[in-house]
């Protein structure tokens, strides 16, 4: 066969697509991805990939290895985790396929247990991932989202006063992403016994390091938690996208699985959300699981622990910025210091932007209302994995000069990033009745803001801090409104291939 184009050339033109890419190896990138800094381990998982792509891991009837790989990866976990023998559980595409099974098994235990009906909720932090904001809304249940302090903290009185019958799974994190905060699980998991509420714990960051780290108990050690999600596609190393999801009980992990023989095709069994699905991060996650070991693991553990202190101490020594609260594992937040003058304080989203001018990329967080009238602080997140270690130093020059060169330069003004506003639409956008955006609208939105032209979406901008602004100035669904559309004209087609 002729092919239309040569694969030399094909794969030419990936790696000019790839060399655009933010850098997912060396400790430039400090979110996102998890850099073991181990390139063996990346050729491993490179060829445990390529053995196993044509396997469907639709049937491990069919395909055994997909069943022995999933066995052996879940036992680890298993152990890892400190769960027992009625510990079962199932290897996902990701945090986010974790989250919403774990849900979705809440949500089907509590209808068989309350056949009278009625919506359940999902009781949980306000730092809880938003993946669980999602599973609410495909699933049916009522989002009930706590306060934390300003730390990023929740009171473990404050979830237990708002259980009840209603509540179908009470989630809690350990640790948080935005703060890195480590809920009070071992209170909250009790508690929710005590009244057959499901405690789901989502360790999808801090499942695969936490457990080679000192912390408060967590896990399956917990009397009372019932499941627990963590990624193997973040401190386990693996590639895109794997976690698991372990499930305390034979009986309840079953509710997780769809069934059907009612159509007139081969009887369809699948405990995740996908059916047909590539072996290949199964099998990558087995390989490294099996290379590294639970000595190889507490090692690059304690790499991370390393650097993860050396920086904190690194931000609590520039003045105008602080580390929030207690983070726990290999990342933290970091927001302005108000105890300094304000000629001296550091927006975090400034000092984010900089920091990029340095060769270093650091993710902005905006600050956030919650529903008692509070605010969490503007912040900047840190992940630190085992390759920070080899960039300590010069990502601690990024850190220091970035700052030193945006200190006292006031946090970007709301007014200023709405004055690419026509006159009467923010009011029209803020009204009850505000009808909702169409593509048309919100493309015209964008393109005053910069980010969208009539040709499609404009390059995005240099500098993130007003973009983040503007997160924080325009209502919730007007903004998700733009940034669904500013996503979605990203992969619009241009033209033919």
């Amino acid at each position: 066969m002729k092919f239309q184009q040569e694969p030399a050339e094909i794969l030419a033109n990936l790696q000019e697509l790839r060399d655009a890419d933010a850098p997912t190896h060396g400790g430039h990138v400090l979110s996102y991805v998890y850099d073991s800094g181990l390139a063996e381990l990346d050729e491993l998982a490179a060829a445990a990939i390529r053995m196993v792509q044509p396997v469907n891991g639709l049937d491990p009837t069919t395909f055994t290895s997909v069943a022995t790989m999933e066995r052996e990866v879940l036992g680890f976990a298993r152990s890892m985790l400190h769960g027992d023998d009625e510990v079962v559980g199932t290897v996902t595409s990701g945090g986010t396929e974790s989250c919403l099974l774990a849900v979705k098994t809440a949500r089907d235990n509590w209808r068989t247990a309350h056949p009278k009906g009625g919506i359940p909720r999902l009781l949980a932090p306000v730092t809880v991932h938003a993946a669980f904001q999602k599973a609410a809304h495909y699933f049916g249940l009522e989002l009930d989202l706590v306060p934390v302090d300003a730390t990023g903290t929740s009171a473990a009185s404050a979830l237990i006063d708002r259980m009840g019958d209603d509540v179908a799974l009470v989630v809690v994190s350990a640790p948080s992403y935005p703060f890195a905060a480590l809920d009070p699980i071992a209170e909250v998991a009790a508690a929710a016994a005590e009244q057959g509420i499901a405690c789901h714990v989502d360790a999808c960051i801090g499942g695969w390091v936490l457990p080679w780290q000192a912390s408060a108990p967590w896990d399956f050690a917990v009397p009372g938690v019932t499941s627990v999600s963590a990624d193997l596609h973040k401190f386990g190393y693996a590639p895109k996208g794997a976690s698991v999801l372990l499930q305390r009980g034979r009986d309840r992990q079953r509710a997780q699985y769809f069934a059907t023989t009612r159509w007139s095709g081969y009887p369809v069994v699948n405990p995740t959300m996908l059916g047909s699905k590539s072996a290949g991060a199964l099998a990558a996650s087995w390989a490294i699981i099996r290379a590294l070991g639970e000595n190889g693991y507490a090692e690059l553990a304690a790499n991370c622990e390393r650097s993860t202190a050396a920086l904190q101490s690194v931000v609590n020594e520039i003045e105008g910025l602080r580390v929030v609260g207690d983070p726990v594992g290999p990342l933290f937040a970091v927001a302005t210091d108000e105890s300094v003058p304000e000629d001296r304080r550091v927006d975090p989203h400034h000092w984010a932007d900089q920091v990029r001018t340095h060769g270093f990329l650091i993710q902005l967080q905006p600050g956030f209302t919650q529903s008692d009238g509070t605010r969490l602080p503007p912040t900047t997140h840190l992940t630190i994995t085992p390759v920070t270690e080899s960039v300590l130093g010069e990502l601690s020059t990024a850190l220091q000069t970035s700052a030193n060169e945006v200190r006292g330069v006031p946090a970007v003004a709301v007014a200023d990033v709405l004055a690419a506003l026509p006159a009467g639409v923010l009011e029209t956008l803020q009204a009850p009745d505000a009808a909702p955006l169409d593509s048309a609208t919100a493309a015209a939105l964008l393109a005053g803001f910069g980010l969208a032209s009539e040709a499609g979406p404009a390059p995005l901008p240099d500098r993130m801090a007003p973009i983040l602004a503007l997160v924080e100035a325009l209502p919730a669904p007007v903004t998700e409104r733009l940034l669904t559309e500013l996503l979605a004209r990203l992969i619009e087609p241009q033209g033919e291939i």
